[in-house]
């Protein structure tokens, strides 16, 4: 939180120091000496400073550092939590914190600091910068991001200084970001803190009415579930079974947001009491489980067994859901001791329990995976990574397995191509079909619960930019926006060097010819790396090849848009550098003419088309002169309307002819006249050039009840 000036440094006996030194009972004096260091050196940093509510600043690195030593953390993670913002708002160096503190507690603060030295176009771009920094730092030290989430924590808590629109803003970003992360990391206890402050810091009023409703309804409930909960520990003893069983309230927000998410009123979200039961070991959660089962019915298909199959965050238990006295609906967690420590306190769990616990270890393995898995998504652009990893921290997930049993979490709504890109990034782009408990589905398909998949790759095959539109999953759209991205400069760069090579031939020069100290001077003029990167510029429509010709070659007295009397040959397969105007969709045999378009390369329209008509008599600069070099074995999509009588099995005629011409029918629509004596049917067909469309029609022109036909124009461009 922004520090504001002050002059007098506060007491080292604060009793909140106090406290804080008898809580860290659990290490070493040498330790201890360090931490005492830190603090004085933070103290004297922030002397001058008051946080927004008139407090001295070093009351809040003081609470940080509190909750860092509640997860029994090491004495690095608290040097650095109460030195966490010495770097952003002191004149402190990371190499003083270095000689002073060590390199550890230098990097882990320095993983914390914003990277406020940077210009940013919008508070979005550098929100997204800060954010790729910290989890670069919380991918080499999971401790960096502990200390961050109970820095986030302890800002809610004394946010009541701030103006009304920052509290708003941070309250939303830990929404949005933070809360996940810590549900992400398994803090659930931490989790459910961040999301409730941040609901009545954004709509207090709401909050409010709901805290006032929820203690009135915690009183008329009581009764029922002291009856409930005496007939649970009842049945547990009567069983023989050792357990701890209490109920588990709901979370403000929690509670907010099924009444949104679901259009409940309070009182059916209220309708449903949550237990816990926590257990001595495994085979007692299944023992309890089966001994609540006759205690009450259970609802089908509401049972989830989260110790055989744990949440990616680590989390186990067992899940029930029973119908209780009067129909009300109870819902029963089950756990071990052990698998409840993890559930509160997640990762965290390996540093508090690392004596008696070996899950937070393990859960430490999966962490780093899963973000070593969330840098492997970078891309150059930081908004983009933002988003794709926001969509990652969401996962409400499903479990599906390999065709060799391994169990994999993916988040509910992911496709088939998500699963691809899970197992491998090759095997995400090479995918050409999938089977889904042994059936051939498209790729589109969503998984299922229990789902054994199998992705069938090959070759030839490359990701489809149409896959962006269904895929759910950061890493999968990363991965797909990269090869789109990768494969459109590859072509870029072959058309842009083409283009240019004909302006230097239309020039009279022959580009070998040139001296590469000119080939040097243009790559230097141009702000580019290397000649491949001026190609791609030309080919993506950056720059003109005209205008790159002349610099090339310093001939200023040429006019830069003189017109070339030379054609490019396109063969209609250069893939996304050459594209096919939708609108008029020209194919092999017709005459045509091409426009550069920035970002997008070089479009192909038939020389009639009408959408170009105005801009090629006022832009002649920017056409360029092609021709059909034809390529055997290509398809091209073409659309035709055929106008017929309405008579019976007519439409199957129709279909005949053009399978008969040796073309493929793409898509089919119709339109029909109010007195139904004749329907127009409108084909996307696919064919070779113009002499192959022209077959197709004269096939068609022979059935009787065909009464009109003709290519179709206009459209998307």
């Amino acid at each position: 939180m922004d520090p504001a000036p002050s002059s007098h440094p506060p007491a080292a006996e604060d009793p909140a120091y106090r406290v804080f030194l008898d809580s860290l009972d659990y290490l070493s004096p040498a330790e201890v000496a360090r931490i005492q260091e830190a603090y004085a050196f933070s103290a004297r940093a922030h002397a001058h400073q008051k946080r927004m509510s008139g407090e001295p600043y070093i009351t809040h690195p003081l609470a940080v550092a509190g909750a860092v030593v509640e997860w029994r953390m090491d004495a690095d993670a608290i040097c650095a939590a109460l030195l966490h913002d010495v770097l952003e708002d002191t004149g402190t160096s990371k190499r003083e914190l270095s000689d002073l503190f060590g390199r550890e507690v230098a990097e882990l603060v320095d993983g914390l600091s914003k990277l406020d030295k940077m210009e940013f176009a919008s508070y979005q771009e550098a929100q997204a910068e800060n954010f790729r920094k910290m989890l670069m730092a919380m991918a080499r030290d999971l401790r960096v991001v502990l200390i961050k989430l109970a820095d986030r924590q302890h800002n809610l808590q004394t946010m009541a200084a701030m103006r009304p629109d920052k509290r708003r803003r941070i309250a939303v970003e830990t929404l949005d970001i933070y809360a996940p992360i810590a549900l992400r990391l398994g803090l659930n206890k931490l989790y459910r803190e961040l999301q409730d402050i941040s609901f009545r810091l954004i709509h207090p009023n709401r909050a409010a009415v709901l805290a006032k409703a929820m203690k009135a309804a915690r009183g008329n409930r009581s009764e029922l579930l002291g009856r409930i909960l005496d007939a649970i520990n009842g049945k547990l003893a009567a069983a023989g079974l050792k357990a701890e069983v209490f109920g588990r309230e709901k979370s403000l927000y929690s509670i907010y947001r099924k009444m949104q998410e679901k259009q409940l009123s309070f009182s059916q979200v209220l309708d449903i009491y949550g237990f816990r039961v926590v257990v001595e070991n495994v085979p007692t959660c299944y023992l309890a489980l089966g001994a609540l089962h006759s205690l009450y019915k259970p609802v089908p298909g509401k049972f989830k067994d989260y110790i055989a199959i744990p949440k990616a965050n680590g989390y186990q238990s067992l899940h029930t859901t029973l119908i209780g006295p009067y129909g009300t609906p109870v819902e029963v967690q089950i756990r071990t001791r052990e698998m409840h420590h993890v559930a509160q306190e997640g990762v965290a769990a390996h540093w508090l329990y690392k004596d008696t616990e070996e899950s937070g270890a393990d859960l430490q393995i999966k962490t780093h995976k899963w973000l070593q898995s969330l840098l492997e998504m970078q891309s150059g652009d930081s908004s983009e990574f933002f988003e794709n990893v926001k969509i990652d921290l969401f996962p409400d997930e499903v479990y599906v397995f390999t065709p060799k049993g391994k169990i994999l979490a993916m988040p509910r709504g992911a496709t088939v191509v998500d699963f691809a890109y899970n197992v491998h990034t090759d095997v995400g782009n090479h995918c050409s079909a999938a089977r889904v408990n042994h059936e051939l589905v498209p790729l589109r398909t969503e998984l299922r619960n229990g789902d054994m998949i199998e992705i069938v790759t090959s070759p030839k095959a490359a990701p489809n930019p149409l896959w962006l539109n269904y895929v759910k999953t950061g890493r999968a759209r990363s991965k797909i926006r990269h090869y789109l991205r990768t494969m459109q400069n590859e072509e870029s760069a072959r058309l842009g060097e083409r283009l240019l090579r004909q302006e230097l031939l239309t020039l009279g020069v022959v580009p070998i010819s040139i001296p590469a100290d000119a080939w040097d001077q243009l790559i230097k003029s141009s702000g580019q790396k290397s000649l491949e990167d001026v190609y791609t510029d030309i080919g993506l429509g950056k720059r003109l090849p005209s205008v790159v010709a002349r610099r090339l070659l310093a001939r200023e007295d040429l006019a830069p848009d003189s017109p070339s009397n030379m054609t490019l040959a396109i063969h209609g397969t250069e893939g996304m550098a050459i594209q096919l105007a939708r609108c008029c969709q020209p194919i092999p045999g017709d005459p045509i003419i091409g426009s550069i378009k920035k970002g997008s390369g070089l479009i192909i329209h038939t020389h009639d088309c009408p959408t170009i008509r105005k801009s090629r008599s006022t832009e002649p600069q920017k056409w360029i002169d092609v021709e059909w070099e034809p390529e055997e074995g290509k398809l091209f999509d073409m659309r035709i309307k055929v106008e017929v009588k309405n008579t019976r099995g007519v439409l199957a005629q129709v279909a005949a002819a053009i399978a008969d011409a040796g073309s493929n029918i793409e898509h089919v629509a119709m339109d029909s006249d109010p007195e139904r004596l004749f329907t127009l049917l409108h084909f996307t067909i696919q064919v070779a050039h113009r002499n192959h469309l022209a077959a197709v029609m004269r096939g068609l022109r022979h059935i009787p009840e065909v009464t009109r036909i003709a290519r179709e124009r206009g459209g998307e461009v």
